[in-house]
């Protein structure tokens, strides 16, 4: 290796220019014998170190989403569950439910593949590969994170931080009842997001029954009322 090119792959480093670091040696070969152009040789590198970057910007956002699982939409079995509407699905994979700030409520027994929708229709992971900012939390994850930040007194910043996520997956809101304090807060993230931004929920109840989790008629309106305002639900009756 020349002096000159000890130097090029030195100020890639310093630059953090890593993809073009690691690509640069073997990419040296094909330009010779290509006898590529400056300006083609420096399109390729530049285009090699974007689609890196998109990459790592891409896999940053899927961690921080915390899935519990890394399933996609093509994964699934709509053999297992020939009652759902695949059409509907696939429809949401193209993310407009975002750009519309729409929400998504996912209904169905234990088993069903609620889950996997929720994170494969993209919903939560094609989101984060189009550079959204996605959240997945079971219900009393979350639940459990407000009733904390409300009684030693950060509550507000919690309410901004999922506030600001582009797409939030609430996950199995039925499964245990939610006490009045809890129910108060959940409307509060709900009211926040009213609008705004999109969210994901499923859930093993009918809309009907959920005055009985949140034990309060008045709470459970107004949860419903934001929710369902502008929404697609998705009732999966198949097997489990």
């Amino acid at each position: 290796m020349t002096s000159l090119s000890q130097t090029l792959f030195s100020n890639l480093e310093k630059l953090e220019l890593t993809r073009m670091s690691a690509f640069l040696p073997n990419f040296m070969t094909e330009i010779e014998q290509k006898q590529l152009t400056f300006t083609e040789a420096m399109v390729t590198l530049t285009n090699e170190e974007i689609r890196f970057r998109q990459q790592q910007a891409v896999a940053r956002l899927i961690e921080r989403a915390h899935f519990p699982v890394l399933r996609r939409l093509g994964e699934f079995n709509f053999d297992f569950q020939p009652n759902l509407n695949r059409t509907q699905i696939m429809e949401f994979k193209n993310l407009v439910f975002l750009d519309n700030r729409e929400n998504i409520v996912l209904i169905g027994n234990p088993g069903v593949g609620k889950t996997h929708l929720a994170i494969g229709i993209g919903i939560g992971i094609e989101a984060c590969e189009q550079g959204k900012r996605v959240f997945f939390t079971a219900c009393h994850n979350l639940l459990a994170q407000l009733r904390t930040a409300y009684e030693k007194g950060y509550i507000e910043r919690i309410m901004r931080r999922f506030a600001r996520y582009d797409l939030l997956i609430i996950d199995e809101i039925s499964y245990l009842p939610i006490e009045h304090d809890e129910a108060n807060l959940l409307f509060q993230l709900i009211n926040a997001r009213y609008e705004q931004k999109s969210t994901i929920i499923t859930s093993n109840s009918e809309f009907s029954s959920w005055v009985d989790i949140f034990q309060n008629p008045t709470v459970t309106t107004a949860i419903l009322d934001r929710l369902v305002h502008h929404v697609s639900v998705v009732k999966i009756t198949g097997k489990s």
